[in-house]
């Protein structure tokens, strides 16, 4: 049997690490890279739909009470403290959502 030229079994082994190299570390990071971009704009969504909501509601509040609380003091903070209010629950909501999901993952 025919030896192999040192040369040669060089460049196969540079060829071969290069090719574990690639495997191992930069295929998972794109998939990691694919999987926090989509995070994020889930994230960035999801905080622009509870705002949209929360403001949505504010307005309406404050619309349907029109003049009643005007005067009042303290109680004009009512719109807002139910607009916040609606908001917690839209989270709460979220948040539970996302718990009983990763508990289905595990």
């Amino acid at each position: 049997m025919a030896k192999q030229n040192p040369i040669d079994e060089a460049k196969e082994l540079q060829t071969m690490l290069v090719g574990y190299a690639k495997q191992e570390t930069v295929e998972p990071l794109k998939t990691l890279a694919r999987y926090l971009g989509a995070g994020l704009a889930g994230a960035v969504l999801t905080f622009l739909g509870v705002m949209f909501v929360g403001l949505g509601v504010l307005r309406l509040l404050q619309e349907e009470t029109g003049d009643a609380l005007d005067g009042l003091g303290f109680l004009s903070l009512v719109p807002y403290a139910g607009a916040l209010a609606v908001m917690a629950i839209l989270v709460l909501f979220l948040y539970l959502a996302m718990s009983k999901a990763t508990k289905a993952v595990r």
